[in-house]
């Protein structure tokens, strides 16, 4: 499978896809057709050097994601919005939905650490006098954000809006996996191809849990409110520790790879159902709006660029990291080694 460099994200009745600083949102309007609106990101790391750092730059994607997936989530949403809506001005319909995009921006970040960071943290600090071991406390802590995580996702999965977005999430990732797998982009092919990707958004906050599991166990402090301070500040540290590694596992092969996203594949059987050829068109759509797959497809041209879900994950600085590159070398199957000391 050839690393493409694209990465996108499912919406309301739609699929968004981003490569490089391009973005296109596709949705299947209720009146049947398909609405593909193009536009450009930009990307703060390109600017600043210092946005480049390893971490600091997946703090920095983590936080760009987070807006990007709202806003696009808010286009498709605002053409299934009731008439009179849409009756309102243009000017202040969209200074509404910037200040009502940005609440519930602030509002899911809230709920989301009141759900699986500081209730995991109060109900195993509620233990404290059964189990004495701190260490053993954040690994309990750990599992029990897991186990929320899991039942949360299996949970929204069961009704219909939300089941639609899974669909089209699942046609986000066949599209993508038939281009990395070099067949051309088409209602058929796409059908065929796997709705597991190692770049998911999915397997990010997967990897976020198991990186807060490792942290937390050793964050030892008497005082039990710096304790749940200490976890929150820890959030986009964690994110920007996940990013690296989701950056690494997209652009490598091999068996260490393979073996740790293997539980947010696992994951993914949640997040993903299969789509029928209406959503595979969408995101064809979206796909073609940003990246020339034919000549990705035909020629031995190599991407630069990376992504996963709505976390764009740019390669600014051209090389690898030799740290990583050694990692894959290390790695990598003993015949393949055997093939290249041959040639």
């Amino acid at each position: 499978m050839r690393y493409s460099g694209i990465g996108g994200q499912a919406v309301i009745e739609g699929v968004m896809m981003k490569n490089r600083d391009k973005c296109a949102v596709a949705v299947r309007k209720p009146a049947g057709d398909i609405e593909v609106s193009n536009r450009t990101c930009s990307d703060i790391r390109k600017k600043s050097i210092l946005a480049r750092i390893p971490i600091i730059r997946g703090m920095i994607s983590f936080v760009e994601s987070l807006t990007l997936g709202m806003s696009t989530l808010n286009y498709s949403a605002s053409f299934f919005e009731e008439e009179e809506e849409k009756s309102k001005s243009k000017s202040k319909s969209k200074e509404d939905d910037s200040i009502v995009m940005g609440l519930v921006l602030v509002l899911g970040i809230i709920l989301a650490i009141g759900i699986f960071i500081v209730a995991p943290f109060l109900i195993t600090e509620s233990l404290r006098r059964i189990v004495r071991s701190p260490q053993l406390r954040g690994l309990i802590e750990g599992l029990i954000r897991v186990i929320l995580f899991v039942i949360y996702v299996k949970l929204i999965s069961l009704t219909k809006d939300i089941r639609r977005v899974f669909m089209y999430h699942g046609a986000e990732h066949k599209s993508i996996n038939c281009i990395e797998n070099g067949e051309e982009l088409t209602v058929q092919n796409v059908k065929r191809q796997s709705m597991r990707h190692k770049r998911c958004g999915t397997s990010f906050l997967l990897i976020v849990m198991f990186l807060s599991i490792l942290l937390f166990m050793f964050i030892v402090v008497d005082n039990i409110w710096l304790r749940m301070l200490f976890r929150v500040l820890l959030i986009p540290v964690i994110a920007g520790i996940a990013y690296e590694w989701i950056r690494f596992a997209g652009r490598h092969d091999n068996a260490f790879v393979n073996l740790i996203s293997a539980p947010g594949l696992w994951l993914q059987k949640l997040t993903t159902i299969e789509p029928d050829n209406e959503m595979i068109e969408v995101a064809i759509a979206s796909v073609e709006a940003v990246f020339d797959w034919k000549t990705f497809v035909y020629l031995d041209d190599d991407a630069e660029d990376d992504g996963i879900e709505v976390v764009s994950l740019d390669e600014d600085e051209g090389d690898e990291d030799s740290i990583l590159s050694a990692l894959d070398r290390f790695f990598e199957a003993p015949e393949e080694k055997e093939e290249k000391d041959e040639a």
